[in-house]
């Protein structure tokens, strides 16, 4: 078992905000009102958006989305406003957002067209490819390798969609196990039970380098994907409140300050066990910031 990524835990105790339709662009007059923003972020996705023993809220989008409470703020002219943090999961993230319980989500989730019928994307933040992880004494080192085995894969991401397809037109028959959680689908690899964990490569690499016996395990240099970016979450149709979003992240993202943060995350140890991924930013991560726009293929 890990020393950290907890489980991710359930939406209790929090008592729903009454529905906010989609394309009613109403997300800063609620703000507004109530003087609150709703930021959803991730139990366990370092280093992205993640809760830490001590039960700090912390991340490289985390850092993204106290620019946007900032430019919020300024926008409305307000003194004040209050974050409210709500936990999301792969499965959850994409009705909080719709039903206005979250105003904007935080942490590492794909923007893709059929995505974007439901939600609305920020300009990205970063890129990665689903890849796989394995146990390393099973010596996997191709998708074929896994043919008439179980694989796991959280219900509610793209990686799971990926599987299945591949599985499909490959004729791999390979036992596809949907998890409620990546942290679940991890222990299924590390207890024997399951084969291999499709996910986002940059966070299975932070998965693996928190685990006890990170040489224990693989990830696999196939890639199961082309490579696509991350964006933070907004509510369908909201263009005004994206536009905000949007302004405060080219701000960021075209300023020096942007360096800082990447190495923050990336380039240096993090809490709570120090793992560094020593990952520099990428030509294309790079290019992205330079000149952000929003990712529509």
């Amino acid at each position: 078992m890990r020393r950290f990524l907890p489980t991710m835990l359930a939406l209790a105790g929090f008592a729903p905000l009454p529905a906010v339709a989609d394309d009613t662009g109403s997300t800063l007059e609620k703000i507004a009102k109530t003087g609150v923003i709703a930021i959803g972020y991730r139990e366990a996705e370092p280093p992205f958006s993640y809760k830490t023993p001590e039960g700090k809220i912390i991340g490289f989008s985390m850092d993204l989305c106290k620019e946007v409470v900032e430019a919020v703020k300024q926008h409305l002219k307000l003194d004040e406003v209050k974050v409210e943090y709500v936990a999301a999961t792969s499965a959850t993230r994409f009705v909080l957002v719709k039903s206005g319980r979250i105003d904007i989500e935080c942490a590492a989730t794909t923007n893709n067209a059929e995505r974007r019928k439901i939600v609305g994307f920020s300009y990205p933040h970063f890129t990665t490819a689903t890849q796989y992880m394995t146990r390393r004494e099973d010596a996997v080192a191709r998708i074929e390798d896994l043919a008439g085995r179980s694989v796991a894969a959280a219900s509610g991401t793209v990686n799971i969609e990926q599987l299945n397809t591949i599985n499909r037109d490959k004729q791999l028959n390979i036992g596809v196990i949907p998890t409620k959680t990546n942290s679940e689908s991890f222990d299924l690899v590390d207890d024997g039970r399951a084969a291999a964990f499709v996910w986002d490569g940059i966070l299975l690499a932070a998965m693996i380098a928190q685990a006890p016996e990170p040489e224990k395990f693989t990830l696999s240099q196939e890639t199961l994907s082309p490579p696509e970016p991350y964006g933070l979450l907004v509510r369908h149709g909201d263009e005004t409140f994206r536009a905000v979003v949007n302004d405060a992240l080219k701000r960021l993202f075209t300023s020096p300050r942007i360096d800082e943060i990447y190495k923050t995350w990336f380039m240096s140890p993090i809490a709570p066990d120090g793992m560094n991924l020593n990952l520099p930013m990428s030509t294309s991560l790079r290019a992205a910031f330079d000149a952000p726009t929003d990712y529509l293929d």
